[in-house]
């Protein structure tokens, strides 16, 4: 008998060095565990074959943090700040996107995850915050990871509003891109005071979806919104079994 609901989550690949490593922070895989869901890794250099085999298994995914999204995906160059880019790893999270939300299965995307559910979506990106909002708050933060350094706002009555528990709470940061343009379907709902989307969802059932430009993987353990989050994707895909 399964443990609890499979939950996909995505890893970073190594760029420009050597030997090539796949890896994962394991704040995300003590987040699903502690919601009660089983953490199956979804590394980018598994063939197609491997990969679908894996994917028919999830009942979840989850999108997690790491480098930037390739500019080219969404038609613009690359500004000098963009690094750690993967053509492997955009593309699977993009492929893996389409295929779940296809599916209807939950999705929760995390920092560079919302990104690239975003792109995926037809969405674009400001590529440096600094650049394109010189009056910005601080996104990347020098505190440590699980300290919270500034407030997000959440729109009243939507779904993220009452994953959270809150219209307003205290998040971690550690990015220098964000949403521009939202993608096809997404809704912003959460903002910091600066004006930078924080919070974007597809409200539907089964299969919801949820995306955060914070690290809530980090909070789970002193933040009843952070586990919130979790608790949510991993309840939303015991309905799919």
């Amino acid at each position: 008998m399964r443990a609890g609901p499979l939950i996909g989550v995505t890893t970073s690949i190594t760029v420009d060095s050597v030997p090539e490593r796949a890896s994962v922070n394991s704040a995300y895989l003590r987040a699903v565990q502690e919601a009660g869901g089983v953490p199956l890794l979804l590394p980018p250099q598994l063939d197609a074959s491997s990969r679908l085999t894996l994917w028919r298994l999830l009942d979840a995914i989850v999108l997690t943090g790491g480098g930037d999204v390739d500019p080219a995906r969404f038609g613009q160059a690359r500004h000098p700040t963009v690094s750690d880019v993967s053509p492997a790893r955009d593309a699977l999270e993009v492929d893996l996107t389409h295929w779940a939300l296809a599916r209807r299965l939950p999705i929760l995307a995390i920092c560079r995850g919302v990104q690239a559910l975003n792109v995926a979506l037809g969405g674009t990106l400001h590529q440096d915050i600094a650049t394109d909002y010189p009056n910005a708050l601080v996104h990347s933060q020098r505190e440590p990871r699980h300290q919270p350094t500034h407030r997000v706002k959440i729109e009243d009555g939507t779904r993220l509003a009452q994953v959270l528990g809150a219209c307003e709470v205290e998040v971690n940061s550690f990015h220098h891109q964000a949403l521009a343009n939202v993608g096809e379907g997404l809704r912003a709902v959460a903002w910091t005071a600066d004006g930078i989307i924080e919070g974007v969802e597809i409200d539907r059932s089964p299969g919801l979806v949820l995306g955060v430009q914070w690290h809530p993987e980090e909070l789970v353990t002193h933040d009843a919104a952070a586990a919130g989050l979790f608790r949510a994707i991993v309840q939303e895909s015991r309905t799919l079994g």
